[in-house]
């Protein structure tokens, strides 16, 4: 049994990592895990059930593994800018669009609201913990076999799962995301995330870049909630059309990072 995990590890955790979202988001519509409980339990079961699976088939090293990319943080400072303003880029462009088809003031859209403190922490701890769990780990994992845009798309893909449960149920989410635009903005989230962190090799990076995607759809009226489904859905192919442009001309796979390299002995 331990050989059979070891060797499907990966498969078995993005087959498992939505199960468990599932399981907790029903406890919540029992009322048995609901409030704070529900809105962070569901990220740090997910980090502890990884946790879990990498000590039973690789021990206490793997774990060190899948922290290590957050202790590169010595890069170029362009990529830290890029991080920061590359959603919001996107969502300003979004809004442009949006001016230009329904003849809107373009300066009346550009309305920066950011959110209370407490929820810009609540959601850098959020990207934190998904930068470890779909980055550091399984991205990486699956790049070992397959290039990362592959990777970063069956990523994308159960990344969508793992929310689904709190989407159906609207709760802890954005409200009101279309699913099939909520699956292109993940996988194209996967995908830069790939190309990012096969530039730079940094946690830290990929972390503020997660960090914006969420912050600049509440900074910049572009969620389902207040600027509309059309608004997001054009956002989330966007994200992902000028994803597949990097993907094209700054190909990860080319910089042979995306794997877990072994220690110096």
């Amino acid at each position: 049994m331990r050989d059979f995990i070891k060797k499907h590890e990966v498969w078995i955790f993005l087959t498992l990592a939505p199960l468990l979202n599932a399981v907790v988001t029903y406890a919540n519509s029992k009322g048995i895990v609901e409030g704070y409980a529900y809105q962070h339990g569901r990220f740090f079961a997910l980090l502890f059930f990884l946790i879990c699976v990498v000590t039973f088939t690789r021990g206490i090293k793997g774990v060190k593994d899948l922290f290590r990319p957050m202790l590169i943080w010595k890069i170029n400072p362009k990529w830290y800018l890029f991080s920061l303003l590359f959603s919001l880029t996107i969502c300003s462009f979004t809004l442009l669009l949006k001016s230009f088809y329904h003849g809107i003031d373009y300066s009346s859209l550009m309305k920066f609201d950011f959110p209370p403190f407490g929820i810009s922490i609540m959601l850098l701890t959020w990207a934190f913990m998904g930068e470890v769990v779909w980055v550091s780990y399984a991205i990486r994992e699956l790049s070992k076999t397959l290039p990362p845009f592959y990777a970063s798309q069956i990523i994308g893909f159960f990344w969508t799962c793992w929310w689904l449960p709190s989407v159906l149920i609207n709760v802890g989410v954005i409200s009101d995301l279309p699913i099939w635009a909520l699956l292109l903005n993940m996988m194209g989230a996967a995908g830069m995330c790939a190309v990012v962190y096969g530039k730079t090799k940094s946690g830290v990076c990929v972390w503020i870049l997660q960090f914006m995607l969420n912050m600049s759809l509440l900074i910049l009226p572009v969620s389902p909630t207040v600027g509309g489904a059309a608004t997001y859905s054009t956002f989330a192919v966007l994200y992902y059309v000028v994803m597949l442009g990097f993907m094209y001309f700054m190909n990860p796979a080319s910089e042979r990072v995306m794997r877990f390299k072994p220690n110096p002995q």
